[in-house]
């Protein structure tokens, strides 16, 4: 866990260094056309681009997931002086995404990254269509997208990355009401599969330690809702104002750049916030502890394994606790009760599975509703 948290700090610090400029090139892309940073375009005198990455919804800096990859992408081609740059999609389909990987490739990419579950249709496609490049998809496991039963495929190019939302998601509700809060909330973004379980996880989570407190059925509250996005928009943070103006503590913002409509509220309130993915602690003094998964460390290490002749092409990698793919950020953590002894009792248990949390599927793969979750104290208030 130790080079997980150090990585992410490096990387974070590596990227507010590398990319100035690149929120604006982010929202130039309109009418057909792909953004780009200025310091990843300069990579590259032949104008040529071996390293690539198609973002997910929103912006490569988010301080969330599109930029959590992209830290990965540029820290190792800054290291070994990489050409790379990225591709921003017009619009969320997968004729969009599939032509920004088009881009991605008639630019020279070798590799492409690409960050979210909304990729899985576009790279299983593209994995037969460019034989020779090799791809990335952190979030998801490339398929048809069938409706009823869908064909997954990931190809001797392609490796599928996916974590245990639900147990980052778990620590952070467990480590909010062991703090003593009793009055949560979470701020989701687009209802997809790794949102679903950071949700159901930090539900558990919370429910967990407030069994273990002794605490009284119904005397821990959550309210939970999905925006349907992953933008930053006044109606979120009117949401969440209102959520805080009636007592919520803290809100879990998890959903891109959701999270900033969410600290805004926080900060004008003066309560609390829970970030996602990354290490949040920078963007707002609101940010007690993030829930974090190893986005650009995962990265990292699959570009680093083809670049050693290793790619692990084929594979679905999981990353959890037993190998410390997810955690809290307690280096810059503001807990006042909640030890780093009590997280590494806690985390201990779920890298030895002594703890089962529910996820957004059974074993079947049938979907699981939030309402079937079994809960012994937490009170949940689904707002839809």
């Amino acid at each position: 866990m130790k080079r997980f948290l150090t990585l992410i700090t490096a990387c974070a610090l590596m990227l507010s260094a590398c990319s100035g400029g690149s929120a604006g090139a982010a929202g130039g892309a309109a009418a057909g056309k792909t953004a780009t940073t200025a310091a990843a375009a300069a990579g590259s005198a032949s104008g040529k681009f071996d390293l690539a990455l198609v973002t997910d919804l929103g912006t490569i800096d988010d301080k969330s997931f599109n930029q959590g990859a992209w830290e990965g992408l540029q820290q190792y081609a800054k290291e070994n002086n990489i050409s790379s740059k990225y591709y921003q999609p017009t619009e969320q389909s997968d004729d969009a995404y599939s032509n920004a990987i088009d881009l991605a490739v008639s630019g020279g990419a070798k590799v492409v990254v690409t960050p979210g579950f909304l990729f899985e249709v576009p790279v299983y496609k593209a994995q037969d269509r460019y034989p020779n490049v090799k791809f990335i998809l952190v979030d998801g496991n490339p398929n048809d997208g069938a409706a009823d039963k869908p064909t997954y495929k990931t190809g001797p190019n392609a490796v599928g990355i996916t974590y245990a939302e639900e147990q980052a998601g778990f620590l952070a509700g467990y480590a909010a009401v062991k703090d003593g809060m009793t009055k949560l909330g979470f701020m989701g973004g687009m209802a997809v599969p790794a949102v679903i379980r950071y949700g159901y996880g930090y539900v558990e989570g919370a429910d967990y330690a407030a069994k273990e407190m002794g605490l009284a059925n119904g005397s821990v509250t959550l309210n939970y809702h999905y925006t349907g996005g992953f933008s930053a928009t006044p109606e979120v943070q009117t949401m969440s104002a209102s959520w805080y103006n009636d007592g919520i503590e803290v809100i879990f913002g998890c959903g891109g750049a959701v999270g900033n409509s969410v600290m805004a509220a926080a900060e004008q309130a003066k309560k609390k916030v829970i970030g996602v993915d990354v290490d949040q602690s920078s963007q707002s003094p609101s940010v007690i502890t993030s829930a974090m998964k190893g986005l650009h460390v995962s990265v990292y290490d699959c570009i680093k394994q083809y670049y050693d002749g290793k790619f692990p092409g084929g594979q679905n990698l999981v990353f959890s606790a037993e190998n410390n793919g997810v955690g809290l950020a307690m280096d810059t953590a503001k807990f006042t009760k909640f030890t780093k002894a009590d997280y590494d009792a806690v985390y201990a248990k779920l890298a030895s599975k002594s703890i089962t949390i529910v996820r957004d599927t059974d074993s079947t793969g049938a979907p699981v509703a939030l309402s079937s979750l079994q809960l012994n104290v937490v009170k949940v208030n689904e707002i839809k």
